[in-house]
């Protein structure tokens, strides 16, 4: 699979162009529609699903340098207001500010960002790391293979952990039974 061909089968989801279209508007520096609403919208066309079919949300991360939780939640309820009549939960993420909160929500340190791709970097599977720019920009940086064959692997990251990939792919599988899943 091909960049062209990944934003395409992306973009046959409707709520993805939606939100591509809208998210200019917000105003948020380095930011990107990311991850599962992406990957996932690709497996359903590749596996003849309805777009938006086992989408749980769709995140947004982007890079604020203000990383106060007052700066965040403005731009949490900013877009929440946006997106509302989407009738979907979008999150949205200001990739400066997960080093705060990550380590007493999931146990681990994790190191400070410098922009949004590199919070891509650190998903659980090389089939997650991918994120599309309102100006149609990709970011992949371990292709679309693991995407088109269907493979979730570990992406052996500092913040990985096995639990947490074990849960994400069992929920995964149970919604697409045609995902391979390579072991911890």
């Amino acid at each position: 699979m091909n960049e062209a061909r990944f934003i395409e089968l992306a973009r046959a989801n409707e709520v993805n162009r939606e939100i591509l279209t809208r998210l200019p508007s917000l105003g948020l520096a380095d930011a990107w529609l990311v991850s599962g609403s992406l990957f996932q919208a690709v497996w359903n066309a590749l596996t003849g699903r309805e777009p938006g079919y086992g989408i749980k949300d769709y995140d947004i991360f982007y890079f604020d340098t203000d990383t106060s939780w007052e700066a965040e939640d403005t731009a949490i309820r900013r877009g929440a207001e946006l997106f509302a009549d989407l009738d979907v939960e979008v999150e949205l993420k200001n990739q400066a500010r997960v080093h705060i909160w990550y380590e007493r929500k999931f146990g681990m340190p994790y190191p400070s960002l410098r922009n949004a791709c590199e919070g891509i970097d650190r998903f659980l599977a090389p089939a997650c790391m991918v994120g599309i720019a309102p100006g149609g920009s990709v970011y992949a940086p371990r292709g679309f293979a693991d995407i088109e064959s269907m493979t979730i692997r570990p992406n052996r990251t500092p913040n990985f952990s096995a639990e947490r990939y074990a849960e994400k792919a069992a929920r995964w599988q149970e919604k697409w039974p045609e995902l391979t899943v390579v072991a911890t």
